[in-house]
């Protein structure tokens, strides 16, 4: 029946897709802007890279714009990123105005473009250690969690995780629970603090850093992580954040192979 083939094709190829990420060089918890475009920076560079997103769809917090309106602004600094995903703007006031829908669709288009392997529907609840670094992550079907059901995980591989999992960090407050101390001023994760632009676009670059050996932080889980404001819905710093996590993880791949 073709019933029986279409079932067939869909588990066979979904199934050797995820057996073939079962071990990778980078996994990203998180397919918001910051997680996006890091994905991309790696995987231009040949790294295998597999993006977990716990949700069914990718961009984060992009597709909401600002309060349901389906713009977000960026500062004009980004350009470049722009032109790189094929994102149309407007200019306002030294501003560039970007539609969020396509934002979300082109981020995840060019990841997926640039040979990032993307699941869906995975959430990370654990984490995998070893030698005092991060070795891995442990997933779940986000259906499971938030079922409640109780089913074992498993485990993925990687030499690097960068937490991109936005206002929670998810994956950072996993290793914080689990080692006790973090490359942080407190050494604990401090929280993020109350809207202010002008420092947390700053700021999420300047946190996107190693926090624990192989454990990197992006985007607002960075501001999370290090207690700076959040910013609302302009993104550029998001862009820069992803983009250099990406730059320092490259540096840390380049370390390893010496």
């Amino acid at each position: 029946m073709l019933e029986d083939k279409i079932s067939y094709h869909i588990i066979h190829s979904a199934l050797n897709d995820f057996l073939g990420s079962l071990v990778s060089e980078v996994i990203i918890a998180g397919g918001g802007p910051s997680g996006l475009v890091a994905a991309s920076f790696l995987a231009e560079k040949k790294i295998k890279v597999v993006l977990l997103e716990k949700k069914f769809s990718l961009g984060g917090g992009i597709w909401g714009g600002g309060m349901m309106f389906p713009r977000i602004v960026l500062e004009k600094e980004t350009k470049y990123i722009l032109d790189k995903f094929r994102i149309k703007f407007i200019v306002e006031e030294d501003l560039f105005i970007i539609d969020a829908i396509e934002t979300a669709a082109k981020l995840t288009a060019g990841a997926i473009d640039r040979g990032v392997k993307i699941f869906n529907g995975i959430t990370v609840e654990d984490v995998v250690i070893r030698k005092e670094s991060l070795a891995g992550v442990v997933v779940n079907w986000t259906a499971v969690t938030q079922g409640g059901f109780h089913i074992d995980p498993i485990a993925l591989s990687s030499k690097v995780v960068l937490d991109a999992t936005g206002h929670p960090a998810e994956i950072s407050s996993i290793v914080a629970k689990k080692v006790g101390s973090l490359k942080t001023p407190s050494g604990k994760i401090a929280g993020e603090g109350s809207m202010w632009v002008e420092p947390a676009e700053t700021a999420v670059v300047k946190n996107a850093k190693e926090i624990f050996p192989g454990l990197y932080v992006a985007g607002m889980a960075a501001n999370a992580v290090f207690g700076s404001p959040r910013m609302g819905p302009i993104f550029g710093g998001m862009f820069f954040s992803g983009e250099k996590s990406a730059e320092l993880i490259i540096e840390k791949l380049r370390e390893k192979q010496e």
